[in-house]
This record gives structure tokens, sequence and C-alpha cells, in this order.
């Protein structure tokens, strides 16, 4: 699937937002191995740590329909800035992608392609000794 056709999604996706306090909506498409692109939109909380962002409701809606491996993520926002993912998607992308894995970044018009090596260098990992 073409960057621009899965950045569609991620429109499309925010078009779903809960954002009354921010006014910043975000939508997410999340391209699978297998075609299959999952959608997810940020959904904000009066208790703002409550607030899920739109990157880990596509991530957490494919792995609760069994997927586990992804190709593509593309993020748009409603306004700027530049919809980057905050530390904890970039930790959760790191849970099930490579460093090699493509990010496409909506900014108006355009979109600049980020890979999640450069987005998170250092992610956390428990590495081969965990149980």
């Amino acid at each position: 699937m073409p960057p621009e056709e899965l950045i569609h999604h991620a429109f499309q996706a925010l078009e779903h937002a809960h954002a009354p306090y921010s006014g910043y909506a975000v939508g997410a498409a999340l391209l699978c191995e297998d075609g299959t692109v999952y959608s997810g939109c940020n959904v904000e909380n009066a208790s703002y740590g409550l607030t899920n962002c739109a990157e880990r409701s596509a991530f957490f809606s494919a792995v609760s329909n069994g997927r586990k491996t992804f190709r593509a993520l593309a993020i748009a926002a409603s306004r700027a800035p530049t919809p980057y993912p905050c530390g904890a998607c970039r930790q959760v992308l790191a849970e099930f992608c490579d460093p090699g894995f493509e990010v496409y970044i909506a900014d108006g018009d355009s979109f600049s392609t980020i890979t999640l090596g450069e987005l998170l260098p250092h992610s956390f990992d428990f590495g081969e000794s965990h149980a």
C-alpha cells in the first residue's frame, strides 16, 4: 500500500477522535503484514493520564484481533504541531517492530518518513534473558 493511502486512512480515523480538552485530534493507521489496516484515534479523558493516543489505539486494536506483524504506520493530526509519537507510543512500537519500521508523519499536504530506530534509538528491552 502506498504511504499516501495509509495516510488517508489516518485522516479518516482522526474524525473519530475525542479531544475536548486539547482540541488536538489525531488519527493513526497501522498496516499489518497481511495487508489489513487497523485505525485508531486519540481518546482524551478529564483525568489526563487515562488518555489513549491514536497510535496505541491502532496497535491495541490490531493485537486484539490477532495481528502481531506490521509493515508501516501513518499518523495525522487536525492541526499543528506535527504529530510525532509520544514516548509511550514509541515504546509500544518497539515491542512489535524492528528499528527499520517506517512511520509516515502527515504534515499539511505533505508527509515525512521516519524509522522507529530514529524515533527511539535506545528502546527498553528485556533481551534474551527474560522468562
